[in-house]
């Protein structure tokens, strides 16, 4: 668990320039999320059962309303995946992309829905299989203008990417506007963690190590955790690393 924390060293890194706008939500929300893709009793009862599935399958994926809600100046995917009410962990955690809060589950009664109710915050990343998802209507949301979040949260690197990496001069900009070059990134000092920051730094930079987990887990397969003790340790590993030289 300490291992996996280390992602939790990393600053936080926007996306690009452009996408720095930040909107008010639109009013009288609650009013017009009810209802959004449902059918009424009497129409589901006149339909045949094929054709209510398919009307499923169709408002499973949506264009949501509410992406102009989305805040990306308080995105941080880098601290542990744990819900802010329950403190779980787990494989359904999810990042709402409003305030950047991360909750538990997306059923009813679950932390989220709760949160998408109370405060009126629609659009959610889960943020382990990066799909996104508008809540309480729960439907999924496919859009283009969200491939810099899906960028954000899961850095991948093709074999052209990564050959360039060491002729790249171009710097980046963090939260707070900063330059810095990717692959150079400093880390946060948690709890007395300066010392392990130190040994991360130089193995980021070690090339055939860095090369190995900028693709471990995403195009080269890793080792199941249940048969290998150091399989979380390098999935863990990985993601930080692909965090440090993402721009």
């Amino acid at each position: 668990d300490d291992y996996c924390r280390t992602t939790a060293l990393l600053p936080t890194i926007i996306y690009s320039k452009d996408s720095l706008t930040s909107s008010v939500p639109p009013t009288n929300k609650k009013s017009i999320r009810v209802g959004i893709g449902a059918m009424s009793s009497m129409e589901s009862n006149t339909l045949t059962g094929e054709q209510q599935q398919a009307g499923k399958k169709r408002t499973r994926t949506q264009t949501c309303p509410y992406l102009d809600t989305i805040q990306r100046k308080v995105l941080d995917f880098d601290f542990e995946r744990a819900c802010s009410v329950s403190l779980q962990s787990g494989p359904h955690i999810y990042g709402c992309l409003v305030c950047g809060r991360f909750f538990r589950g997306k059923g009813r009664q679950t932390p989220a829905f709760i949160h998408s109710v109370d405060e009126g915050h629609s659009v959610f990343v889960h943020l382990t299989k990066g799909t996104f998802w508008c809540l309480p209507d729960d439907y999924e949301v496919i859009d283009p203008s969200l491939m810099d979040i899906s960028a954000a949260l899961k850095p991948t690197y093709s074999l052209e990417d990564i050959q360039k990496l060491d002729q790249n001069h171009d710097l980046s900009r963090d939260l707070y506007m900063k330059r810095y070059l990717p692959g150079y990134v400093g880390l946060n000092n948690l709890k007395k963690t300066d010392y392990i920051n130190a040994t991360i730094q130089a193995l980021a930079q070690v090339r055939p190590l860095r090369d190995y987990f900028l693709q471990a887990g995403v195009t080269i397969p890793l080792p199941s955790e249940e048969t290998n003790q150091y399989a979380r340790l390098a999935r863990c590993f990985g993601e930080l690393i692909r965090n440090m030289w993402s721009n």
